[in-house]
C-alpha cells in the first residue's frame, strides 16, 4: 500500500489549506480527502482518537504507484516528536514548511478557533493573557480538542520548530515557503514546490483563494458541527474517515458562514507583540537566510 512521500507542515491558518488544494489538482500528486490526519506527533493532544497505522495508510490506497503521495497536517511543525516519527516512518520523506509572521499567525489562529467553537475568549488580548493558565491545564474551553492550539505565543516559536526538521531531514529535504511570497506570487511559489517535489510544472491549476476569514451565521449549527452532542461525538472517530462525511460537513459550514474581513488588531497590542517577537523573527531569518525585517517593522 502506498505511503506518503511528502508532508506539508506549518503555521495554523497560514496557507497550508490553499497549498493542499492546489497540489491535489496535479495529476502526478495524490493527497487524501482527509486534510489533517494528524497521525504523527505523539506529544500532541488527540482531537478524537488517534488513527491506527492501517487506517492512516488506507487514506492513500487510491494513489497510483506513479504518483507522489502527500498529506498536510500543520501541527506537525509544533510537535517536538513528529519530525523524528516521520523520519522513522519514511526516511526519504520530503518536508514542505509554510511560515508566516508570528503576530499575524496568533491573531488568525484566535479567529479560526472562535469560528470552530474551540475558543471561549472573544478578546484576543484576553486569550493571550490566559495562556499561562491554559498551559497549566486551567481555563481550557469545553470545546478545545487540542489544548496546545490555545498556547498562542508558544505555538509560534518557528526558529526552534524549523531547526528540528533541518536536523532530522537535512536542509535539502526541507522546502521553506514564506507566506508573504506565497500571497505575493502564488503561482511562482506553487511552481517552486512542484520543482522541489520533482514533478512537472507546466500543469494547469486553479489558484483561487482558499480558506478566507469567515463569520458564523448560526452559533448553534456551528456547535453541532464542531462540538457534536454526546452520542454523535462517540461516532466521530469512525465518521471522520468517510469522504462523504467530510463533504457534508464542509457544505454545512459553507452554508453557515460568509466571508468577513477580519478586524485589524489593536494597534498598541500589535506594536507590543511585534517588539516581543522581533528577536525570534531575527533568529528565524538567520536560519533560513532571509531578511524578515518587514515582520518586525509592520
Amino acid at each position: 500500500m502506498k505511503s506518503p512521500d511528502f508532508f506539508i507542515v506549518g503555521t495554523f491558518k497560514g496557507g497550508t489549506t490553499a497549498l493542499y488544494e492546489y497540489l491535489r489538482q496535479h495529476p502526478r500528486i495524490f493527497m487524501p480527502f482527509h486534510k489533517e490526519p494528524m497521525f504523527f506527533g505523539a506529544d500532541l493532544g488527540v482531537r478524537y482518537q488517534r488513527m491506527t497505522k492501517d487506517a492512516y495508510l488506507a487514506l492513500f490506497r487510491d494513489a497510483d504507484p506513479s504518483q507522489l503521495a502527500g498529506e498536510a497536517s500543520p501541527w506537525y511543525l509544533y510537535s517536538t516528536s513528529a519530525a523524528r516519527e516521520i523520519k522513522d516512518f519514511n526516511p526519504e520523506a520530503r518536508i514542505i514548511v509554510m511560515l508566516r509572521n508570528p503576530v499575524d499567525v496568533m491573531y488568525a489562529q484566535h479567529s479560526q478557533l472562535l469560528f470552530n467553537q474551540r475558543e471561549d475568549l472573544a478578546s484576543f488580548e484576553d486569550a493571550l493573557a490566559a495562556e499561562g493558565d491554559r498551559r497549566a491545564g486551567r481555563r481550557i474551553p469545553a470545546g478545545a480538542l487540542r489544548p496546545e492550539a490555545l498556547f498562542y505565543r508558544h505555538s509560534v516559536r518557528f526558529a526552534e520548530q524549523l531547526q528540528r526538521y533541518f536536523e532530522v531531514f537535512g536542509r535539502d529535504r526541507v522546502h521553506v515557503i514564506v507566506f508573504d511570497d506565497f500571497t505575493a506570487n502564488t503561482e511562482r511559489a506553487y511552481r517552486d514546490v512542484l520543482a522541489f517535489l520533482g514533478v512537472e510544472q507546466d500543469v494547469p491549476v486553479d489558484l483561487t483563494v482558499r480558506n478566507p476569514n469567515r463569520r458564523v451565521r448560526s452559533g448553534w449549527i456551528q456547535r453541532v458541527v464542531f462540538r457534536p452532542p454526546g452520542p454523535l461525538r462517540a461516532m466521530v472517530p469512525w465518521l471522520r474517515r468517510l469522504p462523504l462525511v467530510h463533504r457534508l460537513r464542509d457544505r454545512v459550514v459553507a452554508m453557515n458562514s460568509e466571508p468577513e474581513r477580519r478586524e485589524p488588531m489593536d494597534a498598541k497590542l500589535r506594536s507590543e507583540l511585534i517588539a516581543e517577537f522581533e528577536p525570534q523573527v531575527r533568529e528565524l531569518g538567520s536560519l533560513i537566510g532571509r531578511d524578515l525585517h518587514a515582520w518586525y517593522r509592520a
